[in-house]
């Protein structure tokens, strides 16, 4: 991931803490710019808005998820979709605690919070648009896409509170086990259901355990 200038790290910086010290509606742009150390000029070339200065480059993490979905085939659909959604999470854990002190933020302005609703709205239809171009064209099969994607994204975002809750000691590995449950709702009728479906992820057991539980599975 491609990470921020000095300048615009100051300006999240200096906006969290007006927003904690003042509140959101009491601080004004003008004192964000000041309290980072930077013109006005200088905020609005980084960010449309004084709300804008504490999100996440959404558009540059959207464009880098469409990237990862758009290198894969419908063989390998379910990886690239977990890989895609690790990329979301992992951009999260390397902001640290600036990531927690937003959610916290966040939590208690609304307007904030309905903009973070709406961003995730993004992912999902991404998601969704994907997974129903290769499942297929059927009603039911968009269907399937609808609940696969909001499961998909249900699924991120738990790890990610559990993560900015200090609850998650390894959130790469819990998004990984999190994804499995989703491919394990999704999975019972595949678009290609005359034989089995293997899904590989990371799995702490020794390889022979893994091996054994495949084999197990394969017989049922």
């Amino acid at each position: 991931m491609v990470s921020a200038t000095p300048s615009k790290q100051r300006l999240v910086d200096a906006a969290l803490d007006l927003f904690d010290e003042r509140g959101y509606e009491q601080t004004t742009a003008d004192e964000i710019a000041d309290r980072a150390g930077v013109g006005r000029t200088t905020l609005f070339r980084h960010y449309r808005s004084k709300e804008d200065v504490i999100f996440p480059d959404h558009d540059r993490l959207i464009a880098a998820v469409r990237e990862r979905l758009a290198t894969s085939s419908a063989d390998t659909a379910i990886a690239a979709v977990t890989d895609a959604v690790r990329l979301v999470l992992l951009s999260y854990v390397e902001e640290g605690d600036r990531a927690r002190r937003r959610y916290s933020i966040t939590s208690r302005v609304a307007a904030l919070r309905d903009r973070e609703i709406a961003s995730v709205a993004r992912y999902q239809r991404l998601f969704r648009e994907f997974i129903a171009g290769w499942m297929g064209p059927a009603p039911a099969d968009a269907l399937r896409a609808e609940l696969m994607a909001a499961a998909v994204v249900s699924a991120h975002n738990h790890v990610l509170r559990r993560w900015l809750r200090r609850e998650a000691r390894d959130p790469a590995a819990e998004l990984d086990a999190a994804m499995a449950r989703v491919v394990q709702l999704f999975a019972a009728d595949p678009p290609d259901a005359g034989g089995s479906m293997v899904i590989v992820l990371r799995d702490a057991r020794d390889p022979e355990q893994v091996a054994t539980a495949v084999r197990q599975a394969l017989k049922r």
